[in-house]
């Protein structure tokens, strides 16, 4: 009984993203039509800065969970409970620290650009 109730809720979870997905997509065109645009000419603006952002926060959580299995093995062996804390604080930690590195870049280079 509890698989087919799973089965019912993955079914009807994935239809729901599907169905958000499309509706979605077919209102904001019909919101460029009202506007006088046309959807099929509408590029989206570029991001020359995504790569450098996704990979500073993956880099920073990886080293995150890294010092996490660290600190676990080395300094908190004593202790008999588990630390799952520690692993997901590490990795918001370093992955918050890899954005705001990320964004100070990407700061620093859209000022060196700037006209005087």
């Amino acid at each position: 009984m509890e698989d087919s109730v799973l089965v019912a809720i993955c079914f009807l979870g994935f239809f729901s993203l599907i169905f958000g997905i499309f509706y979605i997509r077919n209102r904001e065109r019909m919101a460029m039509i009202e506007r006088g645009m046309d959807p099929r000419n509408y590029k989206p603006k570029p991001a020359p800065y995504q790569n450098l952002t996704w990979g500073l926060l993956l880099i920073g959580a990886g080293l995150g969970l890294f010092l996490a299995y660290v600190l676990d093995r080395t300094v908190f062996v004593q202790t008999e409970r588990e630390n799952e804390a520690i692993y997901f604080a590490l990795i918001a930690v370093f992955g918050g620290l890899g954005l705001v590195l990320s964004y100070r870049i990407e700061k620093k280079e859209v000022l060196d650009k700037m006209p005087n």
